[in-house]
């Protein structure tokens, strides 16, 4: 007897030995004890299994490995949200404790933010400068400044800061109280009203003026506010060239938004060349933004059409859904038969409050996920009465779960209990009796103790 054969049969009685010690049944033991004595009858047999045994563990180790370099790279892409959405935050903070006149709290965020070395790292600059100022830190103001113009000497914010520069050293001859402010805002909104509705090209002058200089946050916001509800064409042209960009990036989306509030079609017009022109997808999500509030579903849909970016694409479905467009969020699922597309449309389906059509996509649509998607979501509507007959027709474990969830989460104790009682699942009936468990119905408990009582 050859080496190999010794160790095939010496394996082949260790494995039969194996068995006989295992908790399996007869009839599975046999078979595995059989499959390995045919083994025996073939030299080349066990070579063979032992070879396709390593190919299986080499192919499973591989798939491992990718999906740990996956799991890898999705937590490199969480820690990178993490930093992003953290920055956003000190800018949003340091905003708004500038709105309420706290430049030291201020200071301390948008320093936090520099440290960061992010893409809001040159407005941070800037806004810093701003609050060292208005504490009355000009020289510690004058060196943020000159590390913005060092750093960032294309940067949109480089002409403010040089407008904060020309004050800071304006007023260093002038002491100024640590926390002064300037005059009143109301009345300063009044005073440029009036202004701007006696004399509109006066009125545009003083708003060029204070946008492109280094008043407060706050005062031109106002002055944006102001120049959007005046309605001439000077104004409208102002709001267009700050639209457009030619002022610092926060202006610029203000503008947009004002644009979109009180705007007609001459602004809508704006919007469009300013989405079209911009590089920026910050703006571009400002503009759907503006199209939304001011119910502008056509051009809403050129975008949803049109836009080749995912991530804007979903945003222009979304807020088509928002605005109550349904008819054009129909045309765009008949048109477009990808499964990410139509999910996103059966999302903005649900914010528009469209149940019907939920209800025609949990019945017809062949794709399972859209068939959750839209059994889940009317669940959410409350509408899970839809789904009974759904239910009852349907092969499809997973689905049926599915509409479970959906009567659970609108509370629809009766549809579970009818679920319960007619499934011939024992594990599906399971699922049901414990999410009537945990609902407060009559009904439902009526059921349970009934079950208590068999």
């Amino acid at each position: 007897m050859s080496i190999v054969d010794g160790v095939r049969k010496g394996v082949i009685a260790g494995l039969i030995g194996g068995l006989a010690m295992a908790p399996a049944s007869p009839a599975k033991a046999f078979a595995r004890v059989a499959g390995f004595a045919a083994l025996s009858q073939d030299p080349n047999a066990f070579a063979e299994r032992e070879s396709e045994q390593d190919a299986r563990e080499r192919e499973q180790e591989k798939r491992d490995r990718e999906q740990e370099a996956r799991d890898r790279e999705q937590e490199k892409k969480d820690r990178e949200q993490e930093r992003i959405d953290r920055m956003q935050e000190l800018y949003d903070d340091g905003r708004e404790a500038l709105d309420e006149d706290k430049y030291q709290q201020a200071a301390e965020k948008f320093s936090a933010l520099v440290q960061m070395n992010g893409a809001q790292t040159d407005a941070a600059l800037y806004w810093k400068a701003y609050a060292e100022n208005r504490q009355g830190k000009r020289d510690t103001a004058l060196a943020t400044i000159a590390e913005l113009k060092r750093r960032y000497p294309q940067s949109r914010w480089k002409r403010d800061g040089e407008a904060l520069e020309i004050e800071v050293r304006n007023r260093s001859s002038h002491p100024v109280k640590i926390g002064e402010v300037e005059n009143d805002d109301d009345l300063f909104s009044l005073a440029f009203q009036g202004l701007l509705n006696n004399d509109s090209a006066a009125g545009i002058r003083k708003a060029e003026e204070i946008l492109n200089g280094s008043a407060s946050p706050k005062r031109k916001s106002k002055v944006l506010f102001v120049v959007a509800q005046n309605g001439s064409p000077q104004a409208q042209e102002l709001m267009g060239k700050i639209a457009q960009g030619q002022s610092n990036p926060e202006l610029q989306r203000k503008a947009v938004e004002q644009l979109g509030i009180f705007g007609g079609s001459r602004a809508a017009n704006i919007l469009a060349t300013v989405y079209t022109n911009s590089n920026d997808p910050g703006v571009k999500r400002a503009v759907i933004q503006s199209y939304m509030i001011s119910g502008n579903k056509e051009r809403l849909f050129e975008l949803a059409k049109g836009e080749k970016d995912d991530n804007l694409k979903r945003d222009a479905i979304q807020k088509l859904g928002l605005t109550g467009g349904v008819n054009e969020l129909q045309q765009l699922y008949q048109a477009d038969a990808s499964t990410a597309a139509r999910r996103e449309i059966l999302q903005a389906f649900f914010l528009a409050g469209d149940s019907e059509k939920m209800v025609q996509a949990a019945q017809r649509e062949k794709d399972l996920e859209l068939r959750r998607v839209a059994i889940r979501n009317l669940g959410l509507m409350g509408k899970s009465d839809a789904l009974q007959s759904i239910y009852g027709k349907e092969t499809d474990r997973s689905l049926k779960e599915e509409v479970l969830n959906a009567y659970f989460i609108s509370g629809n104790a009766h549809a579970l209990v009818v679920a319960a009682r007619s499934e011939k699942d024992p594990d599906l009936r399971k699922r049901a009796v414990e999410k009537l468990s945990l609902m407060n119905s009559k009904e439902g408990s009526e059921y349970l103790m009934e079950l208590l009582n068999k």
